[in-house]
């Protein structure tokens, strides 16, 4: 199907911050947008609001009028739905055209210079940073991200002028498999949704595919030291990047303190001296290095990158700062992999060296809780003091013995609880007075706890 032909796009599972840019970017080329998805939210009803249509039971008789013509509507599902759901259902029996939200990206940027970041961690916010800077720049671009940009409210960027397309790459059920980037960037490959590709060595294959689509003309910008082995066409340049040790690109000079973050950023030809971060934590040094990669061989000026990252606010729910006083300090992460959480909670750490670091957790699916369990502890086991809530299960099954206690149970800090989701508000009012920076960390729902936890702490 030529998705530019097509008068009407449904979406299956509208609610996802990947699918809700697709609708945004569909509303914006005049369609007609509808969907659904599980449970109404902020974000869906600022979808409805720009002009989607969306419901919240899977009733086939909800499918608007005009979403219902195989040759002019386009159905976009996420892998989060089951597959016996009865709308998704109807469309495939139907005989419409159905793709993946990566599938449809592909098609967007066929004839576009795509940008895409892959990786198992710091995707969202090296995309971000890359989109900020290119967009606050003389060049330009589009951009199709995986968190909503602080500095823009949106997670989707249009541009009448740039042919550059920033996409936060998926890995999950290999949906990146479907782009065709100019350029791309691997930040990490530690193993994760084994529950699709079953092994690490498949995990990592994936990536290694990934790096062979790259288009001829193109590059390809890997973390050093990550275990990959590039798969990289004739005339594709390899560029490595660091935060720790020379590179292509790397930092140097590197001074932490008073709550900022400067850095000199060096590139092949040149050093760009006293770069600010506007989210000051340790991980987006590495994770600005790539950005200003992408920014830097894109044409990117000096000054216009220095004034980027400065200026830069991050995405929602990365290292997003919701109370910052004298006295409490509360943070939101997305952080859900073992990893993720640890270079979340050093970095936390390091830049409030000396305050008590409480954090509260929520695991996301039973499958990544069983298969990474230790490594979880390891990493909650830097925390002062750890709050564990139950495993949000979003598309899975509970699976016998697989609960928060086999997390908790390993984690060596003497300062642990582990409590029902619905107890959490109680244990915030109770015992936050007696506490310094609190981070709150997970991929689930936990996201809609962080309003009614700033408004008790607030009045600490």
């Amino acid at each position: 199907m030529d998705i530019q032909k097509i008068t009407s796009v449904y979406f299956v599972g509208a609610g996802g911050i990947g699918m809700s840019a697709l609708i945004r970017y569909f509303l914006a080329k005049g369609k007609r947008v509808a969907g659904y998805d599980k449970t109404p939210s902020e974000l869906t009803a600022e979808l409805i609001c720009e002009g989607a249509s969306i419901h919240y039971e899977d009733n086939t008789d909800l499918i608007p009028e005009d979403c219902r013509n195989p040759e002019s509507t386009l159905v976009v599902y996420t892998p989060a739905v089951p597959e016996t759901h009865a709308e998704l259902t109807y469309f495939r029996q139907a005989g419409f055209s159905i793709m993946k939200r990566a599938r449809v990206l592909g098609e967007i940027t066929r004839y576009t210079r795509g940008l895409c970041v892959a990786g198992t961690h710091g995707k969202t916010t090296t995309s971000s940073m890359a989109a900020h800077l290119l967009k606050q720049s003389h060049v330009d671009c589009n951009a199709f991200l995986g968190g909503i940009l602080k500095n823009y409210q949106s997670n989707l960027m249009l541009s009448d002028m740039s042919d550059l397309t920033v996409i936060e790459a998926d890995e999950f059920d290999r949906s990146f498999h479907w782009l065709n980037p100019y350029m791309a960037v691997i930040t990490a490959v530690d193993p994760d949704h084994l529950d699709i590709y079953g092994t690490p060595e498949a995990y990592r294959e994936s990536f290694e595919h990934f790096t062979s689509l790259i288009r001829p003309d193109g590059c390809l910008i890997l973390k050093k030291g990550v275990n990959l082995h590039p798969q990289l066409k004739p005339g594709v340049k390899l560029y490595t990047y660091s935060a720790t040790g020379e590179a292509d690109f790397y930092a140097k000079n590197i001074r932490i303190g008073n709550g900022e973050i400067f850095f000199d950023f060096v590139a092949p030809d040149v050093c760009i001296r006293d770069i600010q971060l506007g989210v000051p934590v340790k991980v987006n040094i590495e994770n600005g290095v790539a950005a200003m990669a992408l920014a830097w061989l894109n044409g990117v000026t000096e000054e216009e990158i220095k004034r980027g990252m400065k200026s830069f606010a991050g995405p929602v729910r990365r290292f997003d700062f919701h109370v910052k006083k004298e006295n409490i300090v509360l943070l939101d992460d997305y952080a859900h992999h073992p990893a993720e959480l640890k270079a979340s909670i050093l970095s936390v750490k390091e830049l409030y060296e000396g305050k008590k670091i409480t954090g509260i957790f929520q695991p996301h699916l039973y499958t990544r809780t069983r298969d990474f369990a230790d490594d979880f502890a390891a990493s909650l086991s830097l925390l002062d003091e750890l709050i564990l809530l139950d495993i949000y299960p979003a598309r899975e099954k509970p699976i016998p013995g697989v609960t928060s206690q086999i997390i908790f149970d390993k984690v060596t800090i003497p300062d642990k609880k582990m409590i029902r989701k619905e107890e959490l508000l109680a244990l915030v009012e109770k015992e936050s007075p007696a506490w310094d920076v609190v981070l709150m960390l997970g991929a689930g729902d936990i996201d809609r706890l962080i309003e009614p936890v700033k408004q008790i702490v607030e009045k600490l």
